[in-house]
């Protein structure tokens, strides 16, 4: 059986799941090149500045909200239902900001956005346990980061140029989910209970505290992720205090951010093969603490841009572990609530990032703030070594 990359992404039922991982990253910055003249559009209307605003963040509240029901329908009702019902909630919900006349009806569809990625997620987690186990699975896991990376670079630009014309024309945008739609219809079957790869029994087996260490690994990708989103969340406002164009640095240093995560987390699976996952959790935080170093030294737009590819890297390094963890730790029947805590957590730190650290550059300022954050994902790194360590020198002495 082959195991590498390029034969996986081919398989359809992998298709169908990486194109489902690529509608997450439009939920929240699809828009984003849209905010500026939305606000203009709807400035008439009470409270516009803030609503606008909103559009953005109300996805990611929403999925926090409804990822336990997520779960509980994805274990219940199967996992192709509830992928097939939120890519369709997705494009019906997406596309609504073209056309809604009131600010606030569209602001509501955002949070019916939410709900649908939160399906989307959890169902499409769900059945990477389903469809994949061992080198593949984990394969996947990478891919799929990168299938987030690469789409969101093509979503956004995609978004910025439709913007250019009208503020509402990026919304239509979110109507390239059919194209998704008719391939999970076509090659995402429902999997049968408790079976995996083809027709080989898997047994409903767990650990014993399985649910408790879910809890523990998506805590630590809240954070992870939390800190993740200080670059589209604060590096506009850091590239403008510096004096440098603050749009085309932006857009210069998430492109690269998302254009190297995606081409390291295509190299996840070898990785995966050669290394133990507490290593790779090691390199990947590493190279965040890197990152993040580069941004707090200020005042080079080369550095800064490094400091960008640097977290891009380390992120997408240690995102695919995340999931192959949750996927070995909980059982078949339950992988629907593991996709949930998993895709809850996401959403959590995305949600919660600007309003920590936002007091904390202006009690610190960048410099202050992203140094801090390198001093503590470099403390992470050292402690992920330590238990690289310590389980090599267990497996010596079996």
């Amino acid at each position: 059986m082959k195991t590498s990359n390029g034969a996986l992404w081919r398989e359809p039922r992998a298709m169908a799941l990486l194109m489902a991982a690529s509608l997450t990253v439009m939920a929240n910055a699809t828009i984003s090149p849209a905010l500026t003249g939305l606000e203009q559009e709807f400035a008439a209307q009470p409270g516009a500045a803030v609503l606008v605003r909103l559009l953005v963040t109300a996805p990611s509240l929403a999925v926090v909200l409804v990822a336990p029901l997520a779960g509980w329908l994805t274990d219940r009702a199967g996992r192709r239902r509830v992928l097939l019902a939120g890519v369709w909630l997705f494009v019906l919900f997406g596309t609504a900001g073209a056309y809604l006349p009131e600010l606030r009806m569209v602001l509501v569809s955002r949070f019916g956005l939410g709900i649908a990625v939160a399906l989307i997620m959890t169902a499409q987690t769900a059945l990477i346990g389903d469809y994949f186990t061992g080198p593949r699975r984990q394969a996947l896991t990478g891919l799929q980061i990168s299938a987030r990376n690469f789409g969101g670079l093509l979503f956004i630009g995609l978004a910025g140029l439709a913007a250019t014309v009208s503020p509402r024309l990026p919304f239509l945008i979110y109507a390239l989910a059919l194209v998704c739609l008719y391939t999970v219809w076509h090659h995402a079957p429902e999997p049968a209970r408790n079976r995996a790869e083809g027709d080989r029994p898997q047994a409903d087996a767990a650990h014993p505290a399985w649910l408790a260490l879910v809890l523990a690994v998506s805590a630590l990708q809240m954070l992870t992720n939390g800190l993740f989103f200080l670059m589209p969340t604060q590096l506009p406002f850091f590239f403008q205090a510096q004096g440098f164009d603050s749009a085309a640095m932006t857009g210069a240093g998430l492109g690269l951010l998302s254009l190297c995560g995606g081409i390291a987390a295509l190299f996840y699976a070898r990785l995966r093969a050669a290394l133990p996952q507490a290593l790779i959790f090691a390199l990947g935080y590493a190279a965040l603490a890197v990152g993040f170093w580069c941004l707090a030294q200020q005042g080079s737009a080369a550095l800064s841009l490094a400091g960008a590819m640097a977290v891009g890297v380390g992120y997408a390094t240690v995102s695919p572990g995340f999931v192959a963890i949750a996927l070995e730790l909980a059982p078949a029947s339950r992988r629907g609530t593991a996709g949930a805590i998993l895709t809850a957590s996401v959403f959590s730190g995305q949600f919660l990032s600007p309003l920590v650290s936002t007091p904390a550059i202006s009690q610190w300022g960048y410099g202050g703030t992203f140094a801090g954050v390198a001093g503590g994902v470099a403390l992470l790194s050292v402690g992920a070594g330590v238990a690289a360590l310590r389980q090599h020198r267990r497996r010596a002495a079996a």
